[in-house]
């Protein structure tokens, strides 16, 4: 009988998806800051994990463009740039502006609600200038779309960018959505709740634009002395 192999195939894929998921969160949260080197020994230490898992996490995140290296030179935190924005923004656009054309025939009561609910949370924190709790009442605005539209490929293309989303919103350098984000929300729910599937994508479509163009902007400025406001 062949000796079974399962028990440890599944415990090196834990292994990597723990190295992924602590090295990715600490590019995230800016703990590991931009152009910051890696070393393979100094990530083994903190993980205790051995190099492989830690390597196989690297190589997944220099995949998803969040650090870069150079063979026999460094491996490290990779900057944002203004393309960074310019590159992502319209693809995200177009992912959530699917989800939610398919969304929308499925939508009820309930999800509507979600939808207002976000929406107040995302005005309450933007006027009070709390940064990560506007992006995070935002992210769940468009959630609901997410979720009701029940495609696993919409799901598992934002996943591959979420991370880099959310890099993007924190280095934003202070600039938060203003009215016009506001109003475009409004107009989201307003055409989700008529049943216009068609006005609903191109509303959200636009929406992701102007919070790109937000991002472009603030990456692109060294320093900014008030927020500023689309």
């Amino acid at each position: 009988m062949p000796v079974p192999t399962e028990n440890r195939t599944a415990e090196r894929r834990l292994l990597r998806e723990t190295a992924y998921v602590a090295i990715r969160d600490a590019i995230v949260a800016g703990t590991l800051a931009p152009g910051e080197r890696l070393h393979d020994t100094e990530l083994c230490d903190w993980l205790h994990l051995s190099r492989t898992p830690v390597r196989d996490a690297l190589t997944r995140l220099e995949d998803e463009g969040l650090i870069e290296t150079s063979p026999q030179r460094y491996t490290r935190v990779r900057s944002l740039t203004p393309q960074d924005a310019r590159d992502s923004f319209p693809l995200l656009a177009v992912i959530h502006a699917l989800a939610a054309e398919l969304a929308v025939p499925r939508l009820g009561t309930v999800e509507l609600t979600e939808l207002r609910l976000a929406n107040e949370a995302f005005v309450a924190a933007m006027e009070g200038g709390a940064a990560t709790a506007t992006y995070a009442a935002d992210d769940r605005f468009h959630q609901v779309f997410v979720t009701a539209c029940d495609n696993k490929d919409v799901v598992q293309a934002l996943e591959r960018m979420d991370a880099r989303l959310h890099r993007l919103e924190i280095l934003r350098t202070g600039a938060l959505p203003g009215r016009r984000s506001v109003a475009q929300h409004e107009a989201i729910i307003a055409r989700a709740a008529a049943g216009d599937a068609t006005a609903t994508a191109s509303a959200t479509r636009e929406n992701w634009l102007t919070l790109g163009a937000l991002v472009e902007r603030t990456l692109a400025i060294a320093a900014v002395d008030d927020p500023l406001e689309v």
